[in-house]
């Protein structure tokens, strides 16, 4: 038999300790809500009274709901009101030295069978539990933010927690609705140490001035689906705890990718903590506010300073999905396109693909027979480089092999009238090799639609040192024309999607490698903890190991930094011709 918890307390009332008491009380249980002082408390109280009231006026608690939850909840500003409760969280800030006060104090407090919990998110719950004369009773639990809303809870276990403790707290967070996952006790437990990582990168991309923070959020959103961008999500997080998360990960691991990036240390001493003090990445319309803002950061639609160029006729190279995918897009928006292929016949067949797919469009009501038919006949296959001269864009979308998107751009070179703009679509070559293949670099740039091009928003539009302004404003029209979100960097490996994305998927091979979680429950705390449309080891599978092998090589080449080094994981599994889905078996088996 588990352990039933009537009277749960909670200790410290933040974001995250208001949250935390709210669930515990929507479930029927007794909470003592504790916080250093009165203004503490009124803090929490307002957390709490703005959490239930939204969700009062979304419908999913009625006003008589509302008070018999808030009627559970005791407020109190000392540490001896926790004494007759069976479990005690605390949910101070992320300091060492505080936290493990707060667990002396609680171990005099409490009586000998209560168990002691953490909500910490990278600190040592086995360094908090020898502060107390009852380490077998400590764990963490670790909510994410919001934690009404978010399913995932980390219960973090030590070498020396009982057993029946992580049980009885386990069925407790089933109780509450949450999703557990049972782990050890190391920085950053899954979640965490996956995510801050990411973060981190990000922010050095805008410290380097790489691209703009909203094009970074923008990349994210629209290339992967995530439900934020990651300067956006640091924010919400709050500057100053996720630079102490990411510095208690560097102190553990020593990976120079923990290491907080130093425009984090000082946007947090000039007191720019993200919502927590309405002002951080973004500015916001007030201090806990969700809304941002203009400020003097954000980008004024009349930049149109640079001409583009005029785009009527647009010729694609290649006959792969990606090729289909971009040549549908741009018929249906009205371009005239040219779509090249090796022979007659293979040209002929990437048209019949397309057509295929405008019928698909059709029958799930997305697209009208008359529109299909209209942008079909847009469409010229052709076998010659000839046929695509008079292109005012030229989008190659030929195999990721350099040699061959070389060969195409010098062919592309001696056809193409003066003025067209040469458009690649890698997603981690150099598009400066491309350019340097031609005799004009200056009107060559990176298009990097995602796949299916027919569905993704995205679009990484890349230029070259050797880039001219008209050239990208032309990419940037053409873009937005066909109503695609163009973001804008600097031609580097990965760009700006790949080299977020790949990184951290290497992180969860390497978490697998060292038997810290199973590929389920990664994945598992990725979706439900993070909100990410998939985990990375589905999310592996999907893409091919075998291309993401080849990209996390790219760039590892590039970057040079050994947390890059592809997992020896994920090279054994391509070697063993483990891809993914496309063999039937790569981290998992797929029938």
């Amino acid at each position: 038999m588990t352990r039933q918890f009537g009277t749960v307390g909670v200790v410290g009332l933040g974001t995250m300790g208001a949250g935390m008491a709210e669930v515990f009380a929507r479930t029927g249980l007794a909470v003592v809500a504790v916080d250093v002082d009165d203004e503490g408390v009124t803090r929490g109280r307002c957390h709490l009274e703005q959490s239930t009231g939204r969700a009062v006026a979304r419908g999913k608690l009625d006003e008589a709901g509302r008070a018999e939850l808030l009627g559970r909840i005791t407020w109190g500003t000392s540490l001896d009101a926790l004494a007759g409760c069976d479990l005690v969280v605390e949910a101070v800030p992320e300091r060492m030295e505080l936290k493990a006060r707060v667990f002396a104090e609680l171990d005099r407090v409490c009586g000998p069978d209560t168990v002691l919990a953490s909500n910490t998110s990278s600190l040592s719950i086995t360094e908090l539990g020898v502060h107390t004369g009852r380490p077998d009773k400590v764990v963490g639990m670790h909510f994410f933010n919001p934690a009404p809303v978010l399913k995932l809870v980390e219960v973090v276990k030590t070498v020396v927690t009982e057993p029946d403790v992580v049980a009885d707290v386990v069925a407790l967070v089933e109780r509450l609705g949450k999703s557990p996952v049972v782990i050890g006790d190391r920085a950053g437990f899954i979640a965490n140490a996956l995510l801050f990582g990411y973060l981190n990168h990000a922010v050095r991309m805008y410290e380097a001035r790489y691209a703009t923070r909203e094009d970074l959020d923008a990349a994210m959103r629209h290339g992967c689906g995530y439900p934020m961008g990651p300067l956006a999500l640091l924010d919400l997080i709050g500057l100053d705890t996720a630079y102490e998360i990411l510095d208690t990960m560097y102190h553990q691991s020593r990976d120079r990718l923990h290491a907080p990036a130093p425009l984090l240390k000082q946007m947090i001493t000039a007191g720019l903590l993200g919502r927590k003090s309405g002002r951080g990445f973004y500015t916001y319309d007030g201090v806990d506010s969700p809304t941002a803002v203009p400020d003097a950061l954000t980008p004024v639609a009349a930049e149109e300073d640079v001409p583009a160029r005029e785009v009527r006729r647009v010729g694609v190279v290649g006959t792969g999905t990606m090729a289909t995918g971009i040549a549908e897009v741009f018929a249906k928006r009205g371009y005239d396109v040219v779509l090249r292929a090796r022979t007659e016949a293979k040209a002929q067949a990437a048209v019949a693909k397309v057509g295929k797919s405008l019928h698909k469009a059709v029958t799930r009501g997305k697209l009208t027979a008359a529109d299909r038919d209209a942008a079909l006949a847009r469409i010229t296959p052709a076998a010659d480089f000839e046929r695509l001269a008079d292109c005012d864009l030229l989008v190659e979308a030929v195999a990721e092999d350099l040699a061959v998107k070389r060969a195409v751009f010098q062919a592309l070179d001696e056809v193409c009238k003066p003025g067209a703009v040469l458009a690649t679509t890698t997603s981690s070559l150099p598009v400066i090799e491309c350019a340097a293949a031609t005799s004009r670099p200056e009107d060559v740039v990176g298009l990097h639609f995602f796949n299916p091009a027919q569905v993704m928003k995205l679009v990484e539009v890349v230029e070259t040192i050797s880039t001219a302004p008209e050239a990208v404003a032309t990419a940037r029209r053409v873009c937005l024309d066909l109503g695609k979100h163009p973001v804008h960097c600097g031609d580097r490996a990965g760009f700006i999607v790949n080299a977020l994305l790949f990184p951290y998927l290497n992180d969860a091979v390497r978490m697998l490698e060292a038997h810290y979680a199973g590929a389920d429950d990664i994945d598992n705390a990725m979706k439900v903890g993070c909100g990410l449309p998939m985990g990375p080891f589905e999310l592996l599978d999907v893409v091919g190991l075998d291309v993401s092998l080849a990209i996390q090589r790219t760039l590892y080449l590039e970057f040079r930094e050994p947390g890059f080094a592809p997992a020896p994981l994920l090279e054994h599994l391509v070697t063993a011709g483990r891809l993914g889905r496309k063999t039937g078996k790569g981290f998992r088996d797929h029938t």
